[in-house]
């Protein structure tokens, strides 16, 4: 059974090592899922990236339709992007029949402090979900995890026991 994770938090808030500790444990249960990291992506779709909002509109429409396209062929895929404005998330909830958007909650505070990239730092990144850019959190997720609590092994646990309870895997 294949189906779309999609972690959405702003930058710094533990979603690309929630990824990867979850693709571990799907790999640990014989799945064989696939990760669209926005980070990676974006070298390849934008390489040389504006982060303006037409940009961020063409980029999140290309990761919902590509997540969705690899979903239609038996792909699980895990969503590894901050999508900042729910309307992008959302495209991917309709395209998706097994769609869950885990939300990495983490206070801003935490993110800046954890800031391996230096986009809260920079004095040229100017357009920051969260800071200079709005970052909508999701209204209903189906999942909320405290990214400044826990580890990533435990979210990903937790990701894990939603994708049971919805019969997406098996226990």
């Amino acid at each position: 059974m294949s189906f779309a994770v999609w972690l959405t938090g702003l930058s710094g808030a533990g979603k690309s090592a929630i990824a990867t500790a979850l693709l571990e444990d799907l790999s640990g249960r014989g799945i064989s899922a696939a990760v669209l990291e926005s980070d990676v992506l974006r070298k390849q779709l934008t390489p040389f990236a504006t982060y303006d909002e037409s940009e961020r509109d063409d980029f999140y429409a290309t990761v919902a339709d590509l997540a969705a396209w690899l979903v239609s062929r038996g792909k699980p895929v895990i969503i590894d992007a901050t999508a900042n404005r729910r309307a992008y998330r959302d495209r991917a909830r309709r395209a998706i029949e097994r769609f869950a958007e885990v939300y990495v909650s983490t206070p801003l505070e935490v993110c800046a402090a954890r800031d391996t990239k230096g986009f809260y730092k920079s004095k040229n990144v100017k357009t920051l979900p969260g800071v200079q850019a709005p970052y909508e959190p999701p209204r209903a997720p189906e999942l909320a995890i405290a990214g400044d609590r826990g580890t990533p092994r435990e979210a990903a646990r937790e990701v894990v026991a939603l994708l049971e309870r919805r019969g997406w895997i098996k226990p």
